[in-house]
């Protein structure tokens, strides 16, 4: 027998996630039009003085700001009929130097959600979907996204985590940042370390070229170099390989991980980050791992698919299937360094 009350009470989710994908378009449109840094800091504000500041129609303002409202991402006053953007949101909607800003997860979501007709196709398939096969927001999104989490952890925590990596780097290192995309991750780690080298490499060419260019505004391009290759085929050796939230969307991880090994001094480090995940499906049926799960089978899960081998290892296949992965390509010292509520830190060594 059907529980009516069961029913009611699934509508009622369903309803709250049909208003969060809505909600998630509506960040992007506040984002891209200047409206939550217009807010940021001006105390309650009408529609008409919100779209004034941003010179935008007032009427799609006032519908933008009740939805937000609604959903609560603003405040709102009825007595005045203003809206206002608290501090503490501020953090997560405009400032992108801060490790809650969550405006690259939108935009990467919101795009890797406009390839939903290739990836249904691919479940007929089973071909996979190719990174660059997705809309070029996702791989702005997706720097965004992980940038403040790199810039809070990766020089502070991650890497003095690891044995004796951080003295090399000051003393001075040759460091390759294997699947940087965007080159967040290479750039960090360059200002930090100036007596260090680094190129960063990546499959994807319009990556690379963004990647050079945020290099050279950084000022960092006398010591960094982003080159167009694969995990399996780049070329050089040295001190430290990191890998950043790329080796689960790898085809074949485990030639990824022989090549690494290959890669690698004698004392060298390969340097691993994963999303964070538990062994078992049971343990990560929660908000981390329903984020890690949805993305995975839109695009994490379909990179793989779409190269050599298709391991599609996702991106919560957890430590254990990650040390199997690393240990058939031929590495023998295998420790969690740290973690993060979002990342599994690896160290990985021969």
């Amino acid at each position: 027998m059907i529980d009516e009350k069961k029913v009611e009470a699934f509508v009622q989710k369903a309803m709250g996630d049909i208003g969060s994908a809505l909600t998630a378009a509506l960040v992007v449109i506040g984002d891209k039009l200047g409206l939550y840094r217009a807010l940021a800091g001006a105390g309650p504000l009408t529609s008409a003085e919100l779209a004034k500041r941003t010179e935008t129609s007032e009427r799609c303002v006032r519908e933008w700001l009740a939805a937000q409202a609604a959903a609560g991402y603003v405040t709102y006053d009825a007595a005045s009929g203003r809206y206002e953007l608290p501090a503490e949101h501020v953090l997560a909607l405009v400032d992108e130097e801060s490790p809650a800003c969550v405006l690259g997860g939108f935009q990467s979501m919101t795009a890797a959600m406009k390839a939903e007709p290739k990836v249904a196709e691919a479940f007929r398939s089973g071909c996979g979907v190719g990174w660059h096969e997705h809309d070029p927001d996702l791989f702005v999104g997706v720097e965004r996204f992980f940038r403040p989490g790199y810039n809070a952890h990766l020089v502070n925590e991650w890497i003095p985590a690891l044995d004796s990596v951080r003295e090399k780097l000051e003393r001075g290192a040759t460091v390759a940042d294997v699947g940087c995309g965007h080159g967040a991750s290479t750039i960090i780690m360059a200002k930090a370390f100036p007596k260090s080298t680094f190129v960063g490499f990546d499959y994807h060419l319009p990556s690379v070229e963004a990647a050079r260019a945020k290099a050279k505004a950084a000022g960092v391009a006398d010591r960094t170099k982003f080159e167009v290759a694969s995990a399996k085929t780049f070329p050089g050796t040295y001190d430290l390989v990191a890998c950043f939230d790329c080796l689960h969307d790898m085809g074949d991880p485990t030639g990824a991980a022989a090549h690494v090994r290959g890669a690698l001094k004698p004392d060298g480090t390969w340097l691993l980050v994963e999303p964070y995940a538990n062994d078992r499906v049971e343990e990560n049926l929660n908000l981390v791992g329903r984020v890690f799960y949805s993305v995975s089978t839109l695009v994490c899960t379909q990179a793989s698919l779409s190269q050599e081998v298709g391991t599609a290892l996702g991106a919560q296949a957890g430590e254990a299937r990650l040390r199997d992965i690393v240990t058939k390509g031929g590495f023998t010292r295998f420790r969690r360094a740290t973690e993060t509520p979002f990342n599994l830190v690896l160290e990985v060594r021969p």
